[in-house]
């Protein structure tokens, strides 16, 4: 028997976790944005070692995200089980900038959360971060926040319930908005449960950075009026910095076959404070970053004597090391360093954006042992790109491969890259010098969308085969290169991981959003023609290494 949850449990990337139990195992479904395939699936058996299952949405009939803007895509999929049956819903975020945000709401169902997932079925527009709740009287009910465009009106505007018809496959009836909100502001993130013949209902407020937090209200009657917990808010991290975990909010219940309790939450660690957080958390949060994302953590609850859930803990500020439940161990197999592209399918740690790999742009087998990509669009494409990435999820960590590629314009490019979003990323590559002739290194930064050389061009002459290499040590970002096995070289200046983190993707112009980041970084390997002449490169495998 494992004794201590270590926070956070699925770290790197895995941000609005949705937990669910069923019989003795446990999984949680993560949003992932404009990564593809969507829906992250993990899988535990004691709530200590966690392990990728699935993904829900792995088919273009699913799922259309070609054009979605950075951090658009799936937002907060909710997992839920009524009679033999795993339900999954979603949104797909395609605008999220300015007064309107467009939020399609579908519900997907399998009989495993391994899948197959079936086709999708159009819920409502209404807002986003849909959920279904399935009552014990054998109705089941669609929750979302609604979202208000109208200039002078609370944009959050409450939390929607409907119910859902499984003949019909639809919402139907009257729609209420059964919960405006606290003071804390921006409530979002819905779930819904029944306890002792309460609806207790679960929310986000205080919006995603570092304000976030969880509400708990609750009612007899699922329509309400619901009652405002008198722990309010059950967590957040709000100037406080317990074990540096920042950003506690969105989170999810879920029950052991024990009786116990546990709260799934997102939250950030800040790269500043991944030493030593200060014992008194400043009041502003300013110069924070947080590159690896938003990640989840699980914390221990129990209920009040008259029926509210608490941190087991005693305050509402989230822990890093959390007692685990009385359930025998089940480790884990740990991921291989190595991934040496001898498979026929990609493995689950890898992601594409937007759509999902086909041959036509990506083969395991046009050259086995190798990982062959055709260049096509641009790093800053929301179409097209040719970009395998996999989640960082260490501060320190390396990550390694090797290039063949013969381009013959400076338009074609192939290599590694450190990929937060189209507008910020970090890229060292092989492309060619038409001015000197030949085929050069480059290390090209884009910070906000401004393009910059951050090394001079070097030749490598007659090298067939290029290795690259990128080393994140903590706030630190560097990259070297080798002409030869083992010979390894530095290239350009050391770059500032904090470049590649939601809070500096995030940015206001006279109080007016240009941007939002809400995902984490990526380690990639990428292949661009922009002549339009189709290369392809060829990587001969891909390391990575935490330190």
């Amino acid at each position: 028997m494992s004794t201590t949850i270590q926070n956070p449990v699925l770290p790197g990337f895995h941000p609005d976790p949705s937990i669910l139990r069923v019989g003795r195992d446990f999984y949680i479904a993560t949003s992932t944005f404009e990564w593809w395939p969507a829906v992250r699936i993990h899988h535990s058996r004691d709530l200590v070692h966690w392990q990728h299952l699935s993904y829900a949405l792995t088919r273009k009939s699913q799922l259309d995200m070609r054009g979605n803007p950075d951090s658009a895509g799936i937002w907060a999929p909710c997992l839920s089980y009524r009679g033999g049956l795993f339900y999954m819903v979603f949104t797909n975020v395609r605008s999220k900038l300015g007064a309107y945000k467009d939020t399609p709401n579908y519900v997907v169902t399998a009989p495993h959360p391994s899948g197959p997932w079936s086709e999708p079925v159009y819920l409502h527009s209404r807002g986003f971060d849909a959920s279904m709740f399935h009552d014990d009287d054998g109705r089941s009910w669609v929750l979302s926040m609604q979202w208000d465009h109208r200039p002078g009106h609370n944009a959050f505007h409450g939390i929607l319930l409907q119910e859902y018809d499984h003949d019909r496959r639809c919402v139907t009836g009257p729609v209420k908005n059964i919960f405006p909100g606290t003071s804390l502001g921006v409530v979002e993130g819905p779930h819904l449960y029944k306890r002792d013949g309460w609806y207790v209902l679960l929310t986000a407020e205080g919006g995603t950075f570092y304000e976030h937090a969880v509400t708990i209200a609750r009612s007899r009657s699922i329509d309400g009026p619901y009652e405002l917990s008198p722990h309010h808010p059950l967590l957040t991290a709000w100037r406080k910095s317990p074990a540096g975990l920042q950003r506690a909010g969105h989170a999810s219940l879920v029950d052991t076959p024990e009786g116990e309790w546990y709260m799934a939450h997102l939250c950030g660690r800040p790269l500043e404070w991944r030493e030593h957080p200060p014992a008194s958390p400043p009041e502003a949060y300013e110069g924070l970053h947080c590159n690896l994302g938003r990640e989840t953590a699980l914390q221990r609850i129990e209920w009040t004597a008259d029926g509210w859930p608490r941190l087991a803990h005693g305050d509402n500020a989230p822990r890093t090391d959390v007692p685990a439940p009385r359930l025998p161990a089940a480790p884990v197999e740990r991921e291989p360093v190595r991934d040496d592209f001898s498979s026929t399918t990609l493995s689950g740690h890898w992601n594409t954006l937007r759509e999902p790999a086909d041959a036509s742009w990506l083969s395991l087998g046009a050259r086995p042992g190798h990982l062959r990509l055709v260049g096509r669009c641009s790093l800053m494409s929301t179409f097209d790109q040719s970009l395998i990435a996999r989640r960082q999820q260490h501060f320190d960590c390396e990550a390694e491969t090797v290039v063949e590629f013969e381009p013959v314009v400076f338009q074609q490019m192939a290599g590694l890259v450190a990929y937060y979003n189209t507008q910020n990323h970090a890229y060292l590559h092989l492309t060619h010098d038409d001015e000197r002739g030949g085929r050069v290194l480059r290390l090209s930064v884009n910070d906000h969308g401004k393009l910059r050389e951050a090394a001079a061009p070097i030749a490598v002459g007659e090298a067939k085969r290029v290795w690259l290499k990128l080393h994140f040590e903590g706030e630190a970002l560097r990259f070297s290169y080798a002409l030869a096995e083992g010979d390894w070289r530095p290239i350009g200046e050391t770059l500032r991981a904090a470049i590649l983190s939601d809070e500096h993707a995030t940015r206001f112009e006279e109080g007016f959003p240009r941007s939002f980041g809400f995902t984490g970084n990526y380690i990639g390997l990428a292949c661009q023609d922009l002549s339009g002449s189709d290369l392809h490169a060829d990587f001969g495998y891909f390391d990575y290494v935490p330190g």
